[in-house]
């Protein structure tokens, strides 16, 4: 097997392994949590509160599920083009990648099914409440984050290269 074909396998399945703990963290929080009722954990830190995002981040498009399945069906693509196309000069890439991908297809699966993305992390830092969240969502913000930052990385030592 070609060493380009392995390292989209690894990609494949940590974006398998996303999509997996996603889900189960997802049916665990609907089967075991009331919905919209807040479970503290860490009083004034951290909190489980299921609730049901029909929007995107921060409950963007709020009710517009069809454009959000459509937009996410056109990343995952992009994304899995990419996928093919990368010369991964670095481990994270596999990374970035793989929970991007896991991520996208995490919330994809919920807004088909669902109807909207099933939320549940709640964290309040000082006086300040974060959007509810998810694994998938975790995946989607550290992925491109880490992408991002690698892309500035190798675009910064090709300028010390070619000085």
């Amino acid at each position: 097997m070609k060493n380009k074909n392995k390292k989209q396998i690894i990609v494949f399945l940590i974006a398998i392994i996303t999509i997996i703990v996603d889900q189960v963290s997802k049916f665990l929080a609907i089967n075991l949590l009331d919905i919209a009722k807040e479970k503290v954990i860490i009083k004034n830190f951290f909190s489980l509160f299921c609730v049901k995002n029909t929007g995107a981040a921060f409950s963007n498009f709020t009710g517009q599920i069809p454009f959000l399945i459509v937009v996410s069906i056109f990343c995952i693509i992009l994304i899995i083009n990419i996928i093919y196309k990368e010369k991964y000069k670095y481990k994270l890439s596999y990374l970035s990648l793989g929970i991007l991908l896991g991520g996208m297809i995490g919330n994809l699966i919920d807004r088909i099914f669902f109807n909207g993305v099933i939320d549940f992390l709640s964290f309040k830092i000082i006086n300040y409440r974060f959007p509810v969240f998810n694994i998938a969502d975790i995946g989607i913000t550290c992925g491109v984050a880490i992408y991002i930052i690698l892309s500035l990385l190798e675009e910064k030592l090709e300028k010390k290269k070619n000085l």
